[in-house]
């Protein structure tokens, strides 16, 4: 397979999978913000969620590869780092005055190139 052709179909997976997994995420947080958790907080419990659904995902579909500890591990690191830039993110937007129900849609906007760059990396690198 060409290698553009075969980059172009990890992309378009990866925004499938992506845009299920934002999706799950800003539902969860959505949903938690018509209770009496942190809105951070909540958006934390969604990223979680959505990760764990991601992973699995990402594997299987997007990169068409087994899901192993090394690459859940290398995809937490990975997350890790762009969870930190969701929370500075999210902070800076709810600190502009920008609504806690709309203040992810700029979060996603930014982190979510950045989350392809660094998911690739760790999943498509050999265990």
């Amino acid at each position: 397979m060409d290698i553009n052709r075969e980059k172009i179909g990890e992309f378009i997976r990866f925004g499938v999978v992506g845009v299920f997994a934002t999706l799950l995420h800003y539902g969860i947080y959505y949903a938690l913000l018509c209770t009496p958790i942190n809105s951070v907080v909540g958006y934390a419990i969604g990223y979680v969620a959505s990760f764990i659904a991601n992973f699995y995902l990402t594997s299987y579909f997007t990169f068409h590869v087994e899901p192993t500890w090394g690459r859940f591990i290398g995809m937490a690191g990975a997350h890790g780092i762009n969870f930190v830039l969701h929370i500075v993110l999210l902070s800076f937007f709810l600190w502009l005055g920008v609504p806690e129900k709309w203040a992810p849609l700029p979060v996603y906007l930014i982190a979510v190139p950045v989350n392809f760059l660094l998911v690739r990396f760790v999943v498509k690198r050999k265990s």
